[in-house]
């Protein structure tokens, strides 16, 4: 049996005639923390409902750990994949605690209720998160940041092997950013679950991440720019480490503008020049020192 998650030359389209994703094929290994990005529409989100079982392709086949998923019923899926939306409608009326405790619906009773071991793992999710402070509040209340990291402490609280997040840091401080792919990064090492995130922050991927998966529509774009394949509908798509995808010509390349890279340690950022890409050809490193200075 094969481990992971499998895309079997999937192919997925709102309207028939525009795929937004199309003849993808790729696995993710169990205890993989793999980065998802490219630009906006390329189908990233897409992929993330696909995976989650939210949206069915049109062709070919998603497995888990070599079972097809639209085999699986909801609740089998929710024990296996966990999922943070990009947008969520708070749940009326219902408190933090509350809303964490949903995630152990999935592992309930046949009588539907939850156990004092559910209760533990809701606590110890919610200290994760920094968000036990707020158990007794209204999430309602809460920033659109808390919310965020309520809404991970849930997915944490669901135990799956599999967590799925769609641009999880994006209601985030820089401090919590960090915090959270702490967390998401010692989840993966520690407890060997397969973490896929959207994120448009590339130097953070870089840093947690062992893989990418760089999406960008075949059809020309006007920030993309034109396709080295023509028009037709599909999507590119590169997957390998994330030293071999991140790098600044692709980077160029795919999202359309000018960056600046510099090594960092280990990694490589990348700094999007903006206004600055007029003088992006006049940024270089200092001369070297000379050998009998004057």
């Amino acid at each position: 049996m094969t481990n992971g998650i499998q895309l079997d030359h999937v192919t997925f389209a709102y309207r028939p005639d525009q795929p937004v994703l199309k003849d993808i094929s790729l696995t993710v290994e169990t205890g993989t923390f793999l980065a998802v990005v490219g630009p906006n529409g390329a189908g990233k989100s897409t992929l993330i409902n696909l995976l989650a079982g939210l949206l069915r392709p049109q062709a070919g086949t998603i497995a888990i750990d070599g079972t097809n998923t639209q085999s699986y019923s909801r609740h089998e899926v929710a024990r296996k994949i966990a999922l943070v939306q990009q947008e969520h409608i708070p749940a009326f009326g219902f408190s933090v605690a509350e809303t964490v405790l949903m995630a152990r619906t999935p592992h309930f009773t046949q009588w539907g209720f939850e156990r004092p071991m559910d209760r533990q793992i809701v606590t110890d999710a919610m200290e994760m998160t920094d968000t036990a402070r707020f158990a007794t509040r209204p999430l309602a209340s809460l920033s659109g940041g808390e919310r965020q990291r309520v809404f991970i402490a849930r997915a944490l609280a669901q135990d799956t092997q599999t967590i799925l997040l769609d641009e999880p840091t994006s209601f985030l401080d820089l401090r919590h950013q960090v915090a959270m792919y702490d967390l998401l990064k010692s989840v993966q090492r520690d407890k060997g679950r397969t973490v896929v995130a959207i994120t448009h922050d590339i130097n953070l991927a870089a840093q947690y991440c062992d893989q990418a998966l760089l999406l960008r529509p075949c059809c020309p774009d006007p920030v993309a720019g034109e396709s080295s394949r023509g028009p037709d509908p599909c999507v590119h798509y590169q997957m390998g480490s994330t030293s071999k995808v991140f790098r600044q010509d692709e980077i160029e390349r795919v999202f359309g503008i000018r960056v600046f890279s510099a090594p960092v340690g280990v990694e490589t950022m990348f700094l999007p020049l903006g206004r600055m890409a007029k003088d992006a050809d006049r940024i270089s490193p200092p001369p070297p020192p000379s050998a009998n200075p004057l």
